[in-house]
């Protein structure tokens, strides 16, 4: 028996961004991104390389105010993709754990495809911004992103002072945490939990 096919789709037009979003959990790491902010393109072409995720992202958004509506709204069509593509998580190992070093900064990732949103993003990020992107919108992005795809998510940073490289090192290891724990374990038969439900 084949494994299914995990693709999610989501578009999402407000007043202030207009998204499609489209994941595929089991490609090769190619991806196709624009969403206005140079730094925040590297960041999710980041997450699909090393999540061996294929991404197509898409987004307009009112950059004239600011990045704020663009990076927010990214994370939560990205969570809601995500989710569709996971279905009900039959079969996967469900937890993930990711240490990624960038030169001088380390970070660590955490997380549970639980079906209970949170977000514990411990970052000290010294510079206000890296290119044009806002230094604070990366816990927005990766609480947005948790609460729409019904992830407990931890990101502890254990060394770094270099912004870039801090935020970097975090978007990497969600993305390696993310593919360890959507990768099938023929050994789990349905849902790895107890009560034999992942609240998807």
């Amino acid at each position: 028996m084949s494994d299914p096919v995990r693709v999610g789709e989501v578009a999402r037009k407000t007043r202030e961004t207009d998204i499609r979003v489209k994941i595929s959990l089991d490609g090769t790491g190619t991806s196709q991104v624009q969403t206005g902010i140079g730094f925040f393109d590297h960041m999710l072409t980041a997450l699909a390389r090393h999540g061996f995720f294929d991404l197509q992202i898409s987004c307009v958004g009112d950059l004239e105010v600011d990045g704020h509506h663009t990076v927010e709204d990214v994370g939560i069509c990205l969570g809601q993709a995500f989710k569709i593509a996971l279905g009900d998580g039959s079969g996967v190992i469900r937890y993930g754990n990711a240490f990624v070093p960038m030169d001088e900064a380390l970070v660590q990732v955490a997380l549970d495809i639980s079906g209970r949103p949170f977000c514990a993003a411990d970052l000290q990020l010294p510079q206000a911004q890296v290119g044009a992107f806002d230094s604070c919108l990366a816990e927005e992005f990766f609480r947005a992103f948790a609460f729409n795809a019904g992830i407990t998510l931890h990101i502890r940073q254990l060394a770094g002072t270099n912004t870039h490289h801090i935020i970097e090192a975090a978007f990497k290891a969600l993305a390696k945490a993310l593919q360890q724990a959507v990768t099938f374990d023929q050994r789990i038969d349905g849902t790895l939990s107890t009560k034999g439900s992942l609240d998807l």
